[in-house]
């Protein structure tokens, strides 16, 4: 099964106000560029070339989804990604967008395969594993560096599943159930409140008591 990050086509070139619930986050701007307006971002997403023709974003300013028309976006070999927005023409209009969000709607999203889903698609859904049966339930995606996790409420605590083909199997949207093949061992690591650190002090402290 795939899961895969976000990735859109263009949007349309008249652009409404957007609630943030029907929009997921494409990445932010880290820093300005140059002096004529130009931002550079990052993209959250797995193949930021897929965004080569975007055409326009959201910017969350003040809590609220503002748009923005895009006249140029060049995609760098290291990653860095170069945006100049219309109107936006020195680096004094350009400074406010610093580390600002950048945000798409969902329905922009493309139709994927059967076995692939985004992230935010399983929020929500009952995590089924194949040997310990129902656990718990899919709270959030946290996209990290190296390892994108997945944070599963089981019993009262948070327990942290890797995002990987081998471990999560399968979806079902119409049951809204994540099947999966968790090592074992996993959750005991959570749910488990004795750390081994804490019973070798227990038996130093009965040692020392005789």
């Amino acid at each position: 099964m795939l899961l895969l990050q976000p990735k859109t086509h263009k949007l349309s070139k008249k652009l409404e106000p957007m609630n943030i619930d029907a929009c997921y986050q494409l990445g932010y701007i880290v820093r300005t560029h140059g002096v004529k307006g130009q931002v550079i971002a990052f993209f959250d997403v797995d193949y930021p070339e897929d965004y080569e023709e975007l055409e326009s974003v959201f910017l969350l300013l003040n809590g609220k989804l503002v748009p923005f028309f895009i006249t140029a976006l060049d995609i760098q070999p290291n990653g860095r990604i170069i945006i100049k927005f219309e109107d936006v023409d020195t680096i004094g209009e350009a400074e406010k967008f610093k580390s600002v969000p950048l945000f798409l709607p969902l329905n922009q999203l493309p139709e994927l395969d059967e076995d692939q889903f985004y992230f935010h698609d399983v929020i929500g859904y009952t995590v089924i594993d194949e040997q310990l049966g129902q656990l718990g339930t899919v709270r959030e995606i946290y996209e990290m560096p190296y390892q994108d996790l997945m944070a599963m409420d089981y019993q009262g605590v948070e327990v942290l599943i890797p995002v990987q083909d081998e471990l999560i199997l399968r979806a079902d949207k119409a049951e809204q159930k994540l099947f999966v093949n968790l090592p074992e061992g996993l959750v005991d690591i959570y749910t488990n409140p004795t750390a081994p650190e804490a019973e070798e002090r227990d038996d130093d402290n009965e040692n020392d008591a005789v």
